[in-house]
């Protein structure tokens, strides 16, 4: 017979997956990875928006003096705040009245609602993962903000965070196009150079990048040209599942291959330290509110939810090349 505690064991079955759901999301992607290990993954507690405190400025007050030489006293404003989105997601997990009687006896139940909310599982973690690379415009605007969308190809227009690039040009990060900044289309000759040209203009003292992710192309052009050389490859990246190698103390990642979200011919240059992942804490893959009986199905549904974004707290530090 049918058990009769199906909707419990929906339940149960989620939320016993959903303790471990959302730390599959951040080892399914190498930049989302790179930011727990930096205490980067930070949850929401709440509010309407995500608020994220930045630097835009130095001191004012900075003087060089001598003896009783008046000093500059004067407040300096160099803090503000970028605020992005609160966006959402969910995935459904459903089962009908009739399977839950072929699919007699509770570990048959049990199995065919593990299938489910295992699949439920790869399509979130898989939808969150490609979003970490979206500009943002995907579902109607509904779509979190990826790197497409924190480190543009076109830095000098657009709002991030609420604040216009074009007005604030703190707040745009470095783009380097291959063809017409450099002499050419990236290629396994010139991939160094061009990875070069932009490195260099994200070196603050010690804060430099530390984290290089590429499509399947970009990363090719940088394996083929080490081939000649001893190839240096990053053990940590490896142990964790992702194909890497060095480039100055970055690693270099592909974050290609099947179902890539990356866009082709890009290799972003990250500097993790201001970069953000912000679920809500309470909303963090979890099992939503009660089950949901169709009035007019012999069904129950139980939603798994995720809301949060990715945020920036300075952009001038992160670089993008591409064709």
């Amino acid at each position: 017979m049918a058990s009769p505690n199906i909707s419990e064991l929906l339940t149960t079955t989620i939320e016993s997956r959903g303790r471990s759901l959302a730390d599959n999301v951040t080892t399914n992607n190498a930049l989302l990875m790179r930011l727990k290990e930096k205490g980067n993954v930070k949850p929401v507690s709440g509010g309407s928006t995500i608020r994220q405190e930045l630097e835009y400025a130095e001191n004012g007050t900075f003087m060089y003096y001598s003896g009783y030489e008046t000093l500059n006293i004067s407040p300096s404003d160099v803090m503000t705040a970028a605020e992005f989105s609160l966006k959402q997601a969910a995935a459904a997990v459903t089962i009908s009245g009739l399977e839950q009687l072929q699919n007699s006896g509770k570990e048959a139940v049990i199995d065919l609602l593990e299938s489910r909310v295992k699949n439920a599982e790869r399509t979130m973690v898989n939808n969150i993962a490609e979003g970490c690379y979206s500009d943002g415009t995907g579902s109607g605007g509904k779509q979190i903000g990826g790197l497409q969308h924190l480190v543009a190809d076109a830095p000098s227009s657009g709002t991030v965070g609420g604040i216009n690039r074009a007005t604030w040009t703190f707040w745009r990060n470095i783009a380097f196009d291959s063809t017409t900044d450099g002499s050419a289309a990236a290629t396994a000759a010139n991939i160094q150079s061009y990875m070069n040209r932009v490195y260099v203009q994200l070196v603050r003292g010690v804060d430099a990048p530390d984290l290089v992710v590429a499509d399947n192309a970009y990363f090719r052009f940088y394996l083929e040209s080490l081939q000649s050389i001893q190839r240096i490859t990053s053990d940590k990246m490896a142990q964790a599942g992702f194909t890497s190698l060095k480039y100055m103390n970055a690693d270099v990642v592909l974050d290609g291959g099947v179902g890539a979200a990356c866009p082709a011919n890009h290799m972003y240059f990250l500097n993790t330290n201001y970069i953000h992942y912000r679920p809500h804490k309470d909303r963090n893959m979890v099992p939503l509110g009660a089950d949901r009986y169709a009035t007019n199905q012999d069904a129950i549904v139980k939603l798994i939810a995720w809301a949060g974004n990715m945020t920036l707290s300075n952009a001038s530090l992160q670089g993008v090349l591409k064709d």
